[in-house]
């Protein structure tokens, strides 16, 4: 009877830990949602002062092409190009499954549409949100008088993506472009785990891979 009782007390426990848990997986979303929403509206970001323009990288289809995300990233850093000609930095390496890195596919993506390639500057090297803004941080270095610039990404990713550029000392504002209806669970999820390992690597220095890669 009692060993009945300690398998019950157990199994009781387990299960209060696996609501706690389902819980504070939710709070971590309506946080990403309550983060995603105070992001200024693109018209708003259009509106500011910018001196270049920094755009994520995200995958790339075996034909060389950027996928749909990526596209509509670059086409909403296009619009803010045309509202003010400023440097273009797209960040992105080449991974496993991609022909080529993420940075050369939206340069060429971005001169068909427009823009001069001598506006353009490639960091074809980096594998994450860090990577890309410390890359880009570099790069930025290198040209005359900037000082503030708009980041673009998915609308989930842009308050990590401003974080991590405050981190970096950018003066920034950020312009998301829409993701993809049937990937909005899926997006978020991941983007709050991201945020705990943001968490984790500035204020505790954890500099591990989680597993599945979450993004970061």
């Amino acid at each position: 009877m009692a060993r009945k009782q300690r398998k019950h007390r157990l199994w009781r426990a387990l299960g209060a830990l696996l609501i706690l848990a389902v819980v504070c997986f939710g709070g971590l979303v309506g946080f990403v949602l309550v983060q995603e929403n105070r992001v200024e509206s693109e018209a708003t970001a259009l509106a500011k002062d910018y001196d270049a323009i920094i755009v994520l990288g995200a995958q790339v289809l075996l034909s060389g092409e950027p996928n749909t995300q990526l596209q509509w990233r670059l086409d909403a850093a296009k619009q803010a190009w045309d509202a003010k000609q400023v440097p273009i930095v797209v960040c992105g390496a080449q991974g496993a499954d991609e022909p080529i890195s993420e940075a050369e596919a939206m340069r060429n993506y971005l001169t068909r549409a427009g823009v001069p390639e001598e506006m353009i500057y490639l960091d074809p090297n980096s594998f994450n949100t860090n990577e890309n803004l410390r890359n880009a941080g570099e790069i930025l270095k290198t040209l005359p008088e900037v000082r503030k610039v708009v980041i673009v990404t998915s609308d989930y990713h842009v308050p990590r993506a401003m974080a991590l550029a405050r981190d970096f000392g950018f003066e920034a504002t950020g312009l998301g472009s829409p993701c993809k209806p049937e990937y909005w669970l899926k997006n978020h999820a991941r983007e709050a785990l991201a945020w705990v390992k943001y968490w984790m690597t500035k204020y505790l220095g954890f500099q591990g891979e989680w597993p599945g890669k979450f993004p970061s």
